[in-house]
């Protein structure tokens, strides 16, 4: 990649940011030598690194390489065998410990999460502990060894110690004593790191010793007195054996750091690596970038491209591409509207994702890998170029327009700027048309008009223009692929205030081929406005179509929980609504059997039928049920009318039933209703059509009338009396089956009290019938012992 255009592109901008980011020297070197990769293999495994840091300093921040410093000249040494300072140890002992905690961070915390591609990286890394321990241990910092570092220097360190002591303890008793007044001040000071004490001039015979300094004036001498000089010198000596014990510490220390050196060597390049790879995450951090896709086909389709080096709040997302049906792409547009920024923000992007790092775009954004990015970007704003200007852009031109292929991407900013305007385009053209042949991918600003038209007339060519509001006088910045741009000179210079004289006079200067064009480019421009304007508003209302049916969506949801909830408590009421009707209407044929044992009187009864009517009145109205409206009144039975069979209806229970036997003196009678035989009073009673038995067998007439099947119309009861068991048991087996067929729940077999033997008899049948569910003996006052009540399985 060359190195102009790096400079053009800013790419070094780029690289100071990430080495901004970095936390350690090695991993700043690192950064500042950054330089985009061509194989796409190194790429996508940069990308992917940039990638994982960037997903771990989401979920964890405290990513730090700390203060490494730069040991391999250390290292370098202990390979040949010398021993290491203090400082050099310390840095080492630092190393391991900022290997320790970068370990530590890299381990995954959680079982489910997944690995990714630093893991390897981690791994690497040794912390050696022991170590790191045993240098801090040792070596409090680089100028103090700690006393125990060796049992040696601990020794001479004592020796020293209970050396010092005593000449204090002499020079104190001189000082106290008779040299008092002998000295200049009452302290014990040091000279060439020897005790001495500072006597007065004319005192110097009364204090026999060496004479190591004095005063400026002369008036104070320094006198090592002769009583110490022996100790001081043997202090010497233990200071000399002290360094020789700490250059031994140093030594096995350095031989302890010696065994290590190759982990010592990785440990220092992965963290300069991990520093450098969590760098580039850090700055995708920032720049809010992302991961863009690549391929080698040519292929740019950057989104909501921005470029990085403006700020936020005033950059303006941009949708490139370049490369699919077109190669090369013509952006026009006055003059500040973006169009060298579009040519930089695609050209350093590029680099930027050649070299591993995210790029400011939106997802899913495509760069191609290219071998060489060609740049010829100058002043767009200088509206005085000399011929020394347009040589040097032509001499860049021709120092690439040879090399450039099918792996290359050219940027070339107002090509053919700065000499005539009609040699300028025509010259333009060339070059463009050149590169397109080659198939090179090109992009091109310009002014030149014909290169408007060429861009419309030559295939695999596109134009694109930097929009501009000419009511604001301001550009937007967006980037309309498809769509030449105007100059816009006469609109924003009547905006202005240039007289529209002038403006006129200036229409008429243009030859009527350019107006016309510039008139078709204004059309486009008008058409393109009214179209976006359209989508907008469809697309306004397909968000507010979504947003209602989302909402409608929302309310049937609701309403169907409601719907299931009401029913559910409309269930739960009705089944206890139910459950009182049962426990009433058991309770009532209790009291109905036992009205029957006990003798008593039909009027107590029909009191009871009465009180068992209004319960059932309010059991429906509970329901919110309307009660059935009240049947019309039927034919009133005579006596000679109720003869057995006969089907009536019984008002006060409105039920119907059979009449089972005569009116007696008295006018009751017995009434059979289901398997219900009750005892009524005939005025109780009303004639009715046909029994209301509900089976499979009923049948509808023409007349609309319900017919029972021969099925249907058995008896619910049999009288077996007088007759032989045999003959009773061959009666009764038709019987039970015709009744079975008929869906009846029970039914009444007679056979009187007598011997027995016919009940006897007939149970011993009963027992061997399969539908047979259960028999019992009758109920006083329903036949008692002379009467079998026979119940189905249903």
């Amino acid at each position: 990649m060359n190195q102009k255009a790096l400079r053009i592109l800013e790419f070094d901008k780029i690289r100071q940011q990430l080495t901004d980011c970095a936390t350690s020297d090695p991993g700043r070197e690192k950064c500042r030598s950054l330089f985009p990769s061509t194989e796409l293999e190194e790429i996508q495994k940069m990308q992917a690194e940039t990638s994982d840091a960037l997903r771990r300093l989401l979920r964890n921040s405290g990513f730090s390489c700390g203060s490494v410093h730069d040991i391999r000249p250390s290292l370098r040494r202990l390979e040949v065998g010398a021993a290491l300072t203090a400082r050099e140890l310390l840095d080492i002992a630092s190393l391991l410990e900022n290997t320790a905690r970068v370990k530590a961070y890299g381990r995954h915390d959680r079982q489910d999460t997944p690995d990714d591609s630093l893991d390897s990286v981690f791994d690497l890394l040794e912390p050696v502990s022991a170590l790191a321990s045993d240098i801090r241990r040792a070596i409090l910092s680089e100028d103090e060894i700690a006393d125990d570092a060796s049992a040696g220097l601990r020794q001479v360190r004592r020796s020293m110690k209970s050396c010092g002591e005593k000449i204090h303890a002499q020079l104190n008793s001189m000082i106290n004593g008779n040299l008092r007044t002998a000295l200049q001040d009452a302290v014990i000071t040091m000279r060439d790191g020897r005790y001495c004490l500072p006597v007065r001039s004319d005192y110097r015979s009364q204090v026999p010793g060496m004479i190591h300094d004095q005063s400026s004036t002369g008036a104070t001498l320094f006198i090592e007195p002769m009583s110490v000089v022996k100790l001081n010198n043997e202090i010497r000596q233990l200071e000399i054996r002290e360094q020789e014990e700490i250059a031994k510490v140093l030594a096995e220390l350095s031989a302890d750091a010696s065994a290590y050196t190759e982990t010592l060597r990785y440990n220092y390049e992965n963290l300069a690596e991990l520093d450098f790879i969590f760098a580039r995450a850090r700055l995708a951090l920032v720049m809010n970038a992302t991961r863009p896709e690549f391929n080698t086909n040519g292929l740019v389709n950057l989104r909501k491209a921005r470029h990085p080096l403006i700020e936020k709040h005033k950059v303006v997302p941009i949708d490139i591409r370049l490369g699919d049906t077109f190669d090369l792409l013509v952006i026009t547009g006055p003059n500040t509207g973006g169009k060298t920024v579009s040519l930089k923000t695609t050209g350093l992007l590029t680099l930027m994702g050649q070299s591993g790092l995210h790029i400011p775009a939106g997802d899913r954004s495509e760069l191609s890998v290219f071998q060489e990015v060609y740049a010829d970007i100058g002043d767009e704003q200088s509206i005085e170029q000399s011929l020394s200007t347009f040589s040097s852009h032509m001499k860049s031109i021709v120092s690439f327009l040879e090399k450039a292929d099918r792996n290359s991407l050219v940027l070339f900013d107002e090509l053919g700027a700065g000499t005539d305007p009609a040699e300028g385009a025509a010259l333009a053209i060339s070059i463009l048309s050149y590169l397109h042949r080659k198939g090179v991918r090109t992009m091109a600003t310009t002014h030149y008009s014909e290169l408007k038209v060429y861009a419309l007339t030559t295939e695999g060519v596109e134009n694109a223009s930097c929009e501009f509001n000419i009511e604001t006088l301001q550009p937007t910045y967006r980037l309309l692929i498809g769509v030449p741009g105007k100059s816009n000179a006469f609109a924003i210079s009547l905006k202005l205030g240039l007289p529209e004289s002038i403006i006129e006079d200036a229409r008429k200067q243009i030859s009527e081929q350019d107006a016309s064009f510039e008139d078709v480019l204004s059309s486009l421009e008008e058409n393109r406005i009214a179209q976006e304007r359209k989508e907008e508003e469809l697309k306004r209302l397909e968000e507010t179509l979504s947003r209602r049916e989302t909402e409608l969506k929302n309310r049937e949801r609701t309403l169907e929980q409601q719907k299931d909830q009401i029913l559910s408590r409309a269930n739960e009421e009705a089944h206890a609504v139910l459950q009182d009707a049962k426990e009433y209407a058991d309770q009532t044929m209790k009291e109905f059997r036992k009205f029957g044992k006990a003798g008593v009187n039909s009027a107590e009864m029909e009191r009871k039928r009465n009180a068992l009517r209004k319960q059932i009145d309010k059991t429906a109205s509970r329901t919110g049920v309307k009660a059935s409206e009240p049947k019309q009144p039927g034919k009133k039975p005579r006596p000679q009318d109720l003869t057995p069979g006969t089907p009536v209806r019984i008002l006060s229970m409105n039920l119907k039933g059979t009449v089972s036997t005569r009116p007696d003196s008295r006018g009751n009678l017995f009434v059979q209703c289901g398997i219900l035989r009750t005892k009524v009073h005939m005025d109780d009673l009303e004639l009715a059509d046909e029994p209301e038995i509900i089976t499979p067998k009923m049948t509808r007439t023409s007349t609309g009338k319900i017919r029972m099947s021969k099925s249907a119309s058995v008896s619910s009861e049999i009288n077996l009396l007088g007759k032989t068991v045999d003959e009773a048991v061959a009666e009764l087996d038709k019987y039970l089956d015709d009744a079975y067929i008929a869906h009846l729940k029970s039914v009444r077999v007679i056979h009187g009290k007598g011997t027995g033997a016919l009940r006897k008899g007939i149970h011993n049948y009963l027992r061997t019938q399969k539908h047979v569910a259960d028999f019992h003996l009758a109920e006083y006052g329903e036949g008692d012992a002379g009467v079998t009540i026979v119940e189905f399985k249903q």
